[in-house]
C-alpha cells in the first residue's frame, strides 16, 4: 500500500482541488438555477461543503457540494411553499435545507452510516435514472431557448419533440433564440464527445469547463467586434459583486409543509451521500475505508451553514470525487483547496461569469441527465434479470409520477413483493425478518473466520451481514456461507461482491460458499439466487468456477451437477445414522482414488429434521485397514468415553492424546498404525475428522462446506495422509 506524508502530497491535493472546482464551478451555477435558485446559491454549498466537510468529514477523497438528486424537490419547493412570490419561497426552503442540515446530524450522530443498505439496488438506480430524465424535461427547453413551462416531468418529456420544432421556427426568426440555442447545442455536442478528442492539451480541461470558456469567449466576441449581443441579458447568469452580496439568510417559519420538505432532503441527500461514498472508497488507491456516519454529520453540518448563507444542500458528489481521485488527490485537503478556489472565482471572476448564457449550463444539466438515465442502465439491469427490470422501471415511473421519497419507497415494497412471488413463501420473509441469522466466530486452531446466513439474505437484513464483516477486519481471512439460505437477492449478492474486492485489496480474503444449489434468474454474476432447480444449469458461481480451475491444474476432472451417491457412503459411522440427499461438485483426481464433493444429508426426524450440507473427501487405499475413526478431542467425545466409547491412547504422545478422540475395535492393529511419523503429521496439520472402513478413508474438516482454498489443503492432506498410512500398513 502505498503512503505520503501530508506535507509531501500537498501539491497533489492542491492541484486536485483546482481541477475539481473548475467542474464544481460550472455544475454549482447550473444546479442552482435548475433548482430555481440563484446561480451564487450554487457556489455558497459548494464552498462551504468544501471548507467544512473537509475539517469535519470521516471520507478521505471525496468531494462534497450540490448535489442532482434533490434538483426537482427543491424547486418544487420554492415554487409552492409561498404560492406565486418565489423569493419567499427560496427563503422558506433555506429554512428547510438548514432544518434537513441538522436532521442529517442527528442521523449521523446515530450512527445511521450504513442507510443506503436498507434500500435495493434497482430501486436506487431507477431512483437515479428518474432524476436524470427530470433534469433533462427541466432543463432541454433552457437549452434551446424557448420559453420554459410548468408541466411535470413526464409531460415536459413527452414535449421534446415540439420542443425541438418551436426552437426551428423562431431560430428562423429571432436571433437571440438562435444564438442562444446553438450555444445549448454546441455545448451539449462538446459534453457528449469530450471523450473522442484526444488531444493532450484539450484534455487537462474539464469538458464543462471548456463549456465555459466558448461561452465567455461568444460574449467577448460580440464586444471587441462592435456587434450587439443577440442572447437578452435574462438568458444569462447573475453572479453578486461581492461576498455580502453573495449571502441571503433563510426566513425561519416552520410549517408541516416546510418540514416535509426538509424530510426529502435530508432522506435524499443522506442516501445519494452514503452512495457514493461506497462508491468513492473503492477507488482510493490507499484502500481506506470511509467513516461514514462521521461524514454524514459533517455533512449535515455544512447543510445547515450553506442553507443559513443561501445556499443549497451539500452532499457528497460521485462525479467529482472521481475527478478528484483520478488527479492524484490523498486526503481531505483537496476538498478544502476546492472550496477556497471558488471563493476565488467568485471575488476575482464574478463579471466574467457573468457573460455566461443560461443555455450552456443547461446543456450541463441534460448530459448529466443523460448519463443518469444511459439507455445501459436499461440493459444492464435487464442483464441482471428481468425482474430487476421491472423494478427499475416501477421506481423509475413511480419517482417520476410523484416525487423522490415515495418512488424509493414504492421500489422497496415492489421489491418485497417480488421477492414473494419468486420465492412463493411470504412466510419466509415475514416470521424470519427479526430474527438473529446472520453467525459469525473465529473457528478453533485457525486464523479463519466463518459467517453463515440463514433463511434469506435480502436488502432487508443485509446490514446485519455488513456488521459482521466489518467487526472482523479487512485483513482476515473469511468463510462466507449461504448453504443455510433459501434466497439471496441481487442487493446481496452486489455487496457481497463488493467485500470480496475490498477484503482482497486490505490483504484479506472472502470466500463464498453455499450458493451452488441456489438458482439464478439469470446468467448475471449479481442474479438473484433461490432454493430450487437451476433454471440455467450451466451457470456457474465464483467457488464452481475456482473448482474448475483447481481441476484444470491438478490433471483432475470436476462435475457441478447433481451426482449419484453410492451406497457404501452408509459404511462409514458418521453417516450410520444420518439420511444422505445429493453431492454435487464433484472433483475426481487422474488415479479416481481421491473423489471431493459437497454432500447434503439430514439430522433428525420431523421437527427435528435439518439439512446440513458438507464438503468430503472419500480416499481409495491400495490394500485393507483396521477400522477407526480419529477426531478433535471435545466435549462429547468424553461423554462418548463415559459410555463405554474407549479412547485409544497412543504411546508417548500425550499432546496427540489430549488434542485427537481415536476409536476404534481393534486397538492393537490401530496402534500399529499409528507409529510417531503419522502422529506428528496430523498433530502438524489442521484437524480433520478421519474414518477409515475397509480400504477406504473418509475426510472432512467441519460439518460445512469448504471454501476452495480449504479444498485444496485437504486435498493435499488427503495425498499425505494416503501416502504415510499405506507406508506404514504394508510395513
Amino acid at each position: 500500500m502505498p503512503k505520503t506524508s501530508f506535507i509531501g502530497s500537498l501539491h497533489k491535493n492542491v492541484f486536485a482541488g483546482f481541477v475539481v472546482s473548475l467542474i464544481a464551478l460550472p455544475l454549482g451555477l447550473s444546479l442552482a438555477i435548475a433548482s430555481g435558485l440563484p446561480p451564487s446559491a450554487g457556489i455558497v454549498s459548494a464552498i462551504v461543503g468544501g471548507v467544512v466537510v473537509a475539517l469535519f468529514g470521516g471520507s478521505h477523497v471525496t468531494i462534497a457540494g450540490p448535489g442532482y438528486s434533490l434538483v426537482v424537490v427543491i424547486l418544487t419547493a420554492v415554487t409552492t411553499l409561498a404560492g406565486e412570490d418565489y423569493y419567499q419561497g427560496y427563503l422558506l426552503t433555506l429554512s428547510a435545507i438548514v432544518l434537513a442540515g441538522v436532521i442529517m446530524f442527528v442521523l449521523g450522530l446515530l450512527r445511521m452510516g450504513g442507510l443506503a443498505a436498507f434500500f435495493p439496488s434497482s430501486a436506487i438506480e431507477g431512483m437515479m435514472a428518474a432524476i436524470g430524465l427530470s433534469l433533462i424535461a427541466k432543463q432541454f427547453h433552457v437549452m434551446l431557448g424557448v420559453d420554459p413551462s410548468n408541466k411535470g416531468a413526464l409531460e415536459l418529456l413527452a414535449e421534446i419533440p415540439s420542443q425541438v420544432a418551436a426552437f426551428i421556427a423562431l431560430a428562423s426568426q429571432d436571433a437571440g433564440v438562435l444564438v442562444t440555442g446553438s450555444l445549448g447545442l454546441i455545448s451539449l455536442f462538446i459534453l457528449l464527445f469530450n471523450s473522442s478528442i484526444r488531444n493532450s492539451f484539450y484534455q487537462r480541461i474539464p469538458a464543462p469547463m471548456w463549456v465555459l470558456l466558448i461561452a465567455i469567449a461568444l460574449s467577448y466576441y460580440y464586444e471587441f467586434t462592435g456587434f450587439e449581443n443577440p442572447i437578452p441579458k435574462t438568458a444569462l447568469i447573475s453572479l453578486p459583486n461581492s461576498i455580502e452580496q453573495l449571502v441571503v439568510f433563510p426566513d425561519f417559519n416552520f410549517t408541516w409543509s416546510i418540514v416535509s420538505v426538509a424530510l426529502t432532503i435530508a432522506f435524499v441527500g443522506s442516501i445519494e451521500s452514503l452512495l457514493s461514498i461506497k462508491a468513492v472508497d473503492k477507488l482510493d488507491i490507499f484502500r481506506r475505508r470511509s467513516n461514514a456516519s462521521k461524514d454524514l454529520r459533517a455533512l449535515g453540518l455544512a447543510t445547515s451553514i450553506s442553507g443559513l448563507f443561501g445556499g443549497l444542500n451539500v452532499v457528497t458528489v460521485i462525479s467529482r470525487s472521481s475527478v478528484n481521485v483520478t488527479q492524484g488527490a490523498t486526503n481531505r485537503s483537496s476538498n478544502f483547496f476546492h472550496g477556497v478556489f471558488l471563493v476565488l472565482f467568485v471575488l476575482v471572476f464574478s463579471q466574467t461569469l457573468n457573460r455566461v448564457p443560461l443555455s450552456a449550463l443547461a446543456a450541463i444539466l441534460v448530459y448529466t441527465g443523460y448519463k443518469l438515465a444511459h439507455p445501459l442502465k436499461f440493459v444492464s439491469a435487464y442483464n441482471i434479470g428481468f425482474e430487476q427490470l421491472l423494478l427499475f422501471c416501477v421506481t423509475l415511473i413511480a419517482t417520476l409520477s410523484t416525487n423522490i421519497v415515495l418512488g424509493v419507497l414504492i421500489g422497496a415494497l415492489s421489491t418485497l413483493i417480488s421477492h414473494i412471488i419468486i420465492t412463493r413463501d411470504p412466510l419466509l420473509f415475514f416470521l424470519n425478518v427479526f430474527k438473529p441469522n446472520v453467525l459469525a466466530f473465529k473457528e478453533p486452531e485457525e486464523d479463519t473466520y466463518f459467517v453463515s446466513v440463514k433463511h434469506y439474505c435480502t436488502f432487508l437484513n443485509f446490514y446485519k451481514l455488513q456488521k459482521k464483516l466489518d467487526a472482523i477486519g479487512y485483513t482476515k481471512k473469511v468463510v462466507l456461507d449461504f448453504s443455510l439460505c433459501r434466497f439471496v437477492d441481487h442487493t446481496a449478492m452486489e455487496g457481497v461482491e463488493s467485500y470480496v474486492q475490498y477484503y482482497e485489496k486490505k490483504g484479506g480474503l472472502v470466500e463464498v460458499v453455499g450458493l451452488d444449489t441456489l438458482g439464478a434468474t439469470s446468467t448475471h454474476p449479481f442474479a438473484v439466487r433461490k432454493v430450487g432447480q437451476n433454471p440455467l444449469s450451466r451457470v456457474l458461481t465464483r467457488r464452481q468456477k475456482q473448482l474448475g480451475e483447481m481441476a484444470e491444474e491438478y490433471g483432475w476432472s470436476f462435475s457441478a451437477g447433481a451426482q449419484q451417491l453410492t451406497a457404501s457412503l452408509g459404511s462409514f459411522v458418521f453417516f450410520a445414522t444420518r439420511s444422505l440427499n445429493k453431492s454435487y461438485n464433484k472433483l475426481v483426481d487422474a488415479e479416481q482414488r481421491c473423489v471431493i464433493f459437497d454432500v447434503e444429508y439430514s439430522e433428525g426426524e420431523f421437527i427435528a429434521k435439518e439439512d446440513v450440507k458438507c464438503t468430503v473427501m472419500s480416499l481409495q487405499l491400495n490394500g485393507e485397514i483396521p477400522a477407526f475413526t480419529l477426531s478433535r478431542e471435545g466435549l462429547l467425545e468424553r461423554l462418548y468415553a463415559l459410555a463405554g466409547y474407549q479412547d485409544i491412547q497412543v504411546p508417548n504422545h500425550k499432546e496427540f492424546n489430549k488434542r485427537f478422540h481415536l476409536s476404534g475395535p481393534n486397538e492393537e492393529k490401530i496402534l500399529k498404525l499409528f507409529n510417531d511419523q503419522l502422529v506428528l503429521f496430523l498433530e502438524s496439520n489442521t484437524v480433520y475428522h478421519i474414518e477409515a472402513s475397509e480400504n477406504r478413508l473418509l475426510v472432512f474438516k467441519n460439518e460445512r462446506l469448504l471454501s476452495p482454498s480449504e479444498i485444496k489443503a485437504m486435498a493435499y492432506f488427503g495425498r499425505e495422509l494416503v501416502s504415510l498410512i499405506e507406508c506404514n500398513f504394508t510395513s
